[in-house]
Parts: C-alpha cells; structure tokens; sequence
C-alpha cells in the first residue's frame, strides 16, 4: 500500500488532534502521579524515574496500537457491510468519549471543590525491590489501552496502514511527552497538589477536544 500524502488536511487534523489527545491524555494524574509515589518511596533518582515513565508509556501505547488495530480490522469489515458507516462510527464513538470526559470532569470539580488536600507523603522506605517496583508500574500501564486513542484510530482506517503508524508514532510523542514533562515537575519538587488541581481541567479540555476531532470526520468524510 502507498505511504499517505502527507499534505492532505484530513491526514494532518488527525495527527495533529492524535497528538494533542494523547498528550491531554497523558496528563490524568493516574499516567504519571503513580511514578512520582512509587519513586519516591523507592528513593529512585530523576534519571531512574523518567527511564520507568518512558518505558511504561511506550508499553501503554504498544497495547493501544494493538487493541486499535483490531478495532480498525473490525470496523473495515462492517463497513464492506454497510457503505459509508466507518465515519459515522468513528465519529459518534469520539463523541460519546468526548461527552464521557465532560460529564467527569464537571462531576469531579463539584465533587472536589473545598475538599481536603492530599498528602503525597514520603514513605517509610522502600516496601518492594525495584525491579518489582519497574515491572508492577510498566505492566500497569501496559494492560491499560489508551480507551480515548482508540476512536482516532478508528477514524483513519480508510488512510491506509502507512497513516495507521504515522497515529501510532505520534500517539506514543504524545503520550511520553506529558507523562515525562508532568512527572519530571514533581518529582523535581513542584507542588503535586497544584499539578492535580491543572490536571481536574484537563478532562474538560480532553473532552472538547475529542468532540472537535469528531466533527472533522464527520465534514471531511470521503
């Protein structure tokens, strides 16, 4: 199959929404937070940390790429089926995830608002070795799929597999850009507290931005 013209404006959307995505993705306190915990209370330095963060969010976006690539065989079969239903699938499921991310958000500033704060603390001392500390925060992230990610891939099915890896390559620039760049701030002494209270808005703006890239499949439809 030919590589994707890189110019065409629905190609460059998708990448450019993928990217911003993933990276709004990345920044849920539960993609980055746990590392900065888990290195704290295993006095891991900097550089150990941000080796872990890499390492599980190419881990998490290899087990998206995969749960993508079924859910895009799949919905090429069921649009041989019924003509033009791919846009209309890949659309309506990043507006239901779109509305799923409003919906929180909005339920946990109210939930959240004057509520007590959270002590991060510092641990007593490593509970676990460091290799299971490694492997438990790896494997975490490597059996959790990207759920928001795997619309996007839906939605470039009909680009061809060369556009398919483009997503990929730039779902995992994404995704190991904010986990490092949130994780690196905290665990270079940034208040944790002030990151999860950014991090309450990026559900909103997450939210938004899934809404967005539905519309442009939906008006950019072949």
């Amino acid at each position: 199959m030919s590589s994707p013209d890189l110019a065409e404006p629905v190609l460059l959307s998708l990448l450019g929404g993928g990217f911003v995505a993933a990276f709004l993705h990345a920044a849920l306190p539960t993609h980055w937070l746990p590392f900065v915990l888990v290195g704290r209370a295993q006095r891991w330095s900097v550089a150990r940390v941000m080796t872990t963060v890499v390492t599980a969010g190419l881990a998490h976006i290899a087990s998206t790429a995969l749960v993508g690539s079924l859910i895009v065989a799949a919905g090429l079969a069921l649009n041989r089926w019924v003509e033009g239903l791919l846009p209309h699938l890949s659309a309506g499921l990043l507006f239901l995830f779109g509305a799923f991310y409003l919906a929180k958000a909005s339920l946990k500033r109210t939930a959240t608002a004057g509520g007590p704060a959270v002590d991060a603390g510092d641990g007593a001392g490593p509970a676990v070795s460091d290799r299971a500390a490694f492997l438990g925060l790896v494997l975490m992230m490597a059996v959790t799929p990207g759920e928001v990610l795997l619309p996007i891939y839906l939605s470039s099915a009909t680009e061809g597999f060369w556009a398919l890896g483009l997503l990929t390559l730039v779902f995992a620039a994404g995704t190991v850009l904010g986990m490092t760049l949130l994780a690196a701030l905290a665990t270079a002494g940034y208040s944790i507290l002030r990151l999860e209270r950014w991090a309450r808005y990026e559900g909103a703006i997450l939210g938004g931005a899934l809404i967005l890239i539905g519309f442009l499949v939906l008006t950019h439809q072949h």
